[in-house]
């Protein structure tokens, strides 16, 4: 299956059948809500010359609003893709449902990035890119996986490479926690704060929010 192939998932446009079958089910009962929008599908495309049809892994990512998917490559310790934020203003982001005149076909952003293995995606909220800065979230990732590979444990150091068999989560939750730490300090400068005081409001300390990883 090429990236150019007719066959190649459509997120966007799944996202929009999704989109609108969940306003028709809230009809009936009057239900209201939005959501903000983040996700990871992983595919496969072909190596441009590769007569073998090798495939190679490839991410399909869809996003809308201020949630982000980020991909991290721990072996050089760098950030090699993240989605942008979509604000109508500022700590206004764009959204789906009952009351938003956002729609996934004409608002969400979708992007393909080519992985290697080894690599980290990461969906994280609002809750946890308000409070720490991207050095801090990429520092988090690595220290963790590299304590779950040095760590005491029946596996051996090639079955627990990369954070296999448990450590991602807790890479996860290890980076929660330091998110965590920075809500509740009041006096903590944080990516918010930076940002709230970019847009000329008074800001001071970190912002709590709901932290999903």
């Amino acid at each position: 299956m090429n990236i150019n192939d007719r066959h190649m998932p459509d997120t966007v446009a799944m996202l929009q059948i999704a989109h609108e079958k969940t306003l028709e089910a809230t009809l009936a009962h009057d239900w209201q809500g939005t959501t903000t929008i983040c996700g990871a599908q992983l595919h496969y495309r072909l190596g441009e010359g590769d007569t073998r049809n090798t495939p190679l892994p490839l991410l399909l990512v869809t996003n809308l609003g201020d949630c982000q998917v980020m991909v991290i490559r721990p072996r050089t310790k760098e950030v090699v893709f993240k989605t942008k934020e979509q604000w109508h203003w500022f700590d206004c982001p764009r959204q789906l449902g009952t009351n938003s005149p956002d729609t996934p076909k004409d608002n969400a952003v979708a992007d393909l990035v080519d992985l290697e293995v080894g690599d980290v995606v990461l969906a994280m909220s609002d809750g946890v890119i308000d409070n720490l800065w991207e050095h801090e979230i990429v520092e988090s990732v690595v220290k963790s996986i590299a304590s779950w590979e040095a760590g005491n444990s029946k596996l051996s150091r090639e079955e627990r490479a990369g954070g296999r068999q448990g450590g991602m989560k807790v890479a996860a939750n290890d980076l929660v926690e330091a998110a965590r730490l920075i809500a509740t300090d009041p006096f903590a400068v944080s990516p918010f704060m930076e940002r709230a005081i970019e847009e000329g409001l008074a800001s001071e300390g970190a912002r709590r929010s709901i932290l999903e990883f």
